[in-house]
């Protein structure tokens, strides 16, 4: 099936994540065929998974420790998340490497960690517009899915991937469908049958088009996900897709 995922990022209080899902689940009541994946910020996990948990909507989180527990003032673990019903994790997402500075080392350790407790890693690749521009996307996404996965055997069931090209990321100008397609091909070349979700300025205009690329597995969305009516037009997008 395909994953549509919100990923709010550093927004909404816990009052405010509690009247999204009591509208959301209101507007996608009854839609089948589809995952449907919030990730709020861990503020607002514990009153997402009171309200969640009896939905079909999965919970996730936007990062995590690759530790057990100890000395890392801050941090998330695995075991913290799943006690809050976390079924997936945002991974290395381009915000986390580029602005917190994690390595593809440390991505790697968070992957291993997520597939050894059993919580589904969503792992981020993407280029960025100097790359693009130099013809070395692909290059980047190889380097980026090899080291993240380094030590690993086949997680073609295990995982998901999101292909977010940097300079698509809250700009508003999205990659074309076609580009998008190249690339999740590329992936699921590298990879195997891997759900490959798009993710860059996507909203429900353009939603359809992505869905409609044949190797276009889902959607990571992050601005459009804040409303929970647009963010329902683009879970309801997909099941017009499949239909």
């Amino acid at each position: 099936m395909k994953l549509i995922a919100a990923n709010w990022k550093m927004n909404k209080t816990t009052q405010e994540t509690k009247d999204y899902l009591e509208k959301f689940l209101g507007l996608v009541e009854g839609i089948d065929g589809v995952d449907i994946l919030i990730c709020p910020p861990f503020t607002s996990l514990c009153v997402a998974w009171e309200i969640l948990k009896d939905s079909k909507v999965k919970l996730g989180a936007q990062n995590c420790h690759y530790e057990q527990k100890g000395a890392f003032t801050g941090e998330i673990s695995l075991d913290m998340l799943k006690d809050l019903g976390v079924s997936y994790v945002i991974v290395g997402h381009s915000e986390r490497r580029w602005i917190f500075g994690e390595t593809d080392e440390l991505i790697n350790k968070k992957i291993i960690a997520c597939l050894e407790k059993g919580i589904r890693p969503i792992l981020c690749v993407g280029e960025k517009i100097e790359d693009r521009e130099a013809g070395l996307t692909l290059k980047v996404i190889e380097s980026q899915l090899k080291l993240a996965l380094s030590g690993l055997e086949d997680v073609s069931d295990k995982i998901d991937v999101a292909y977010e090209p940097v300079w698509a990321i809250g700009s508003g100008n999205p990659a074309m469908p076609e580009d998008a397609q190249l690339v999740h091909s590329y992936i699921k070349e590298l990879l195997g049958k891997v759900r490959v979700l798009y993710g860059g300025s996507v909203n429900p205009k353009n939603a359809s088009d992505f869905l409609c690329m044949p190797d276009v597995d889902g959607l990571l969305v992050g601005g459009a996900s804040l409303d929970p009516l647009s963010f329902a037009q683009i879970v309801k997008a997909s099941c017009a897709d499949k239909a």
